[in-house]
């Protein structure tokens, strides 16, 4: 339908793009980039910038009727003008547009001229899907232009039969709208003009539920204490100042305090927030995001946790996340990792892996187990996980795997310690940690409640309640500027003790001056009373664990109720040795496991690709 527009219909204020203009005319944009360099007379800007100018349209309209080039305006670039010229700055389109589809869905009545009739036209969803692509064009921002594809996919992903979706920073609702099908659609969206927009469009008929609330969710969550099936997530990653110097003791920083500049690992928690038991998230995530060193802490612990499910690669600068709440099901082994998979061939996977925990598939994805992953980097990138066009390489890992895992069997035999029955029981005085602590024999000191770790890539070592289990090196960081914070600093030959499964974890520091992290115990013993490596050791045998009620999780150790048997001191280090070179057993025995495991999984994969095969003899 074609409006005839007068003059007098045109807002003096009204203001409109070259892209507009070449509409107005029925022409190219390179047409009216001529113009503006052929005619003198063609309107100066008054406002946008050098690359996107704004124009005034009751100029552009007097020009393109004076040349001749303007007759009749189409009926939707009418109400388009309008609209824009109904706003008091750009920043209140959103809101005005929102209106319209209020307007456009019978919420309210119908006050625009010429939207009855554009309705009528197009139909009123149709009608409202032009003004909303025609307000992203003015506002083409990240954070609101999810592609299609990739909303598309997004929701596919989600379980059959989800009742309630959330995504908290939904822009003009793109990913809930593939959502539709399930019962509550909820959203938030800083941008109160985007919100309105969300709300109006995804109340159109065929929604069951909506609720879409304006707010920044991580300064300002809107839906605190309400969990979803499911969240759909395309952050504002790119927004760096995201609430970090306020948001530092968050609850839903679960998994850690997410790093300054990485605010997509703050996005990622407030979605697993958002989960009820077993519910998923799927979260739009940067690629850098896989491989950050100041990451590391956080991914580490997402996947230890048993949270992330599956990372896979799409085609452009995306990855998928999948994340699950932990709830109460058992955790899998393993996460996949796809890259190189249309659409179908991701949602084929994910759904295979719901019921093949060891799913491989070469050159699209596979399940790589949680302890490889867990090394000194983290690193979630999808590719450096599958052996796709790598099969030289997957040989040339396999034989330096084999190569390793042979050194450190050859080496088990020396850990092995020379240990033989007494020939009658004897009976030792028996000391509790408490009470060695009262005369001296050695000093208790207890981590600070609630100091939790800043994942910087650099700042003092930090020993971790997994490095005194794992029997590795200080993993964490932390800034600890501040002379006077109570940190604990550990000394070479101190006893950092924790709590493992069904035994205490104790090990003896080799190193001075890292800090000691949550959940730990540190003993400083006194040599000339005390073998480190012998207290270690003792501190581990079932009497103890018996004795020191709690002590379950790394919260509830409390070793001072432990009893220590008390031989002659040089008895005690001829024990101490034992004890070390039996941990130093145990530690190597996993490593092997772990060597083993990757070892299996690199014949495979070499064999499946044709180049490995048998030795001879």
């Amino acid at each position: 339908m074609l409006v005839q527009r007068e003059e007098t219909d045109v807002p003096d204020d009204a203001t409109v793009t070259a892209a507009d203009i070449a509409r107005l005319a029925g022409v190219g944009r390179a047409a009216v980039s001529n113009w503006r360099r052929r005619h003198p007379d063609f309107p100066r800007p008054v406002g946008g910038t050098m690359a996107s100018p704004t124009f005034s349209l009751a100029e552009i309209t007097a020009w393109l009727q004076t040349q001749g080039k303007l007759n009749d305006v189409p009926l939707e670039e009418d109400v388009w003008q309008r609209l824009r010229a109904m706003a008091i700055d750009e920043a209140h389109l959103g809101v005005v547009i929102g209106e319209a589809g209020d307007q456009l869905r019978g919420a309210r009545p119908v006050t625009v001229e010429g939207l009855r009739e554009l309705a009528e036209s197009w139909g009123a969803q149709e009608a409202f899907e032009f003004l909303v692509g025609r307000h992203l064009e003015v506002h083409a921002r990240r954070g609101e232009t999810t592609p299609p594809e990739i909303a598309a996919l997004m929701a596919g992903l989600l379980d059959p039969g989800t009742g309630s979706v959330l995504d908290p920073a939904c822009g003009t609702g793109a990913l809930l709208r593939e959502a539709r099908s399930a019962r509550w659609l909820l959203g938030q969206e800083q941008d109160a003009g985007l919100a309105h927009i969300a709300g109006a469009r995804l109340a159109f008929p065929g929604t069951q539920g909506v609720e879409i609330r304006p707010g920044d969710s991580l300064r300002h969550d809107a839906f605190r204490g309400t969990t979803a099936d499911a969240v759909l997530c395309d952050p504002p990653f790119h927004h760096r100042h995201w609430g970090h110097e306020e948001l530092t003791a968050d609850p839903r920083w679960e998994y850690g305090l997410p790093p300054r500049m990485e605010p997509e690992l703050a996005w990622v928690q407030h979605a697993l927030a958002h989960l009820g038991p077993g519910g998923l998230a799927v979260v739009l995530m940067p690629p850098a995001a896989a491989g950050r060193r100041s990451g590391r802490r956080i991914r580490a612990q997402l996947l230890r946790r048993g949270a992330l499910r599956a990372v896979v690669a799409l085609s452009g600068s995306y990855h998928l996340w999948l994340l699950r709440h932990p709830g109460t099901a058992a955790s899998p082994n393993g996460v996949l990792m796809v890259e190189g998979a249309d659409a179908e061939g991701v949602t084929r996977l994910w759904r295979d892996f719901q019921h093949e925990p060891d799913l491989d598939e070469p050159g699209l994805g596979r399940v790589v187990p949680v302890i490889d992953l867990l090394d000194d980097e983290v690193d979630l990138t999808p590719g450096r996980h599958l052996a796709a066009g790598g099969g030289a390489q997957t040989a040339e890992r396999y034989v330096q795997t084999r190569d390793r895992l042979a050194a450190l069997v050859r080496g088990l035999g020396e850990l092995i310690p020379g240990v033989e029955p007494r020939p009658e029981p004897r009976e030792l005085p028996v000391t509790s940690i408490a009470e060695l602590a009262r005369i001296g024999a050695l000093s208790l000191h207890q981590s600070p409640a609630g100091r939790e770790p800043d994942p910087v890539a650099s700042g003092r070592p930090l020993l971790t309640t997994e490095d005194v289990i794992e029997g590795r090196r200080p993993s964490g960081r932390v800034v600890a500027a501040d002379p006077a914070e109570p940190w604990i600093i550990t000394r070479s030959g101190d006893v950092v003790v924790t709590a493992a499964a069904r035994h205490f974890a104790a090990r003896v520091v080799d190193q001075d001056g890292a800090l000691l992290g949550p959940h730990l115990w540190l003993v400083r013993v006194d040599p000339a009373a005390l073998d480190p490596h012998y207290l270690a050791g003792i501190l581990r045998s079932t009497a103890n664990v018996r004795s020191s009620s709690g002590a379950t999780t790394g919260s509830r150790v409390d070793p001072r109720r432990a009893q220590v048997p008390r031989p002659p001191l040089d008895e005690q280090r001829r024990l101490g040795e034992v004890f070390r070179r039996v941990q130093d057993l145990e530690y190597a025995l996993r490593g092997s496991v772990a060597l083993g495991s990757e070892m299996a999984q690199l014949l495979a994969d070499g064999v499946a690709q044709g180049h490995l095969l048998p030795a001879e003899g």
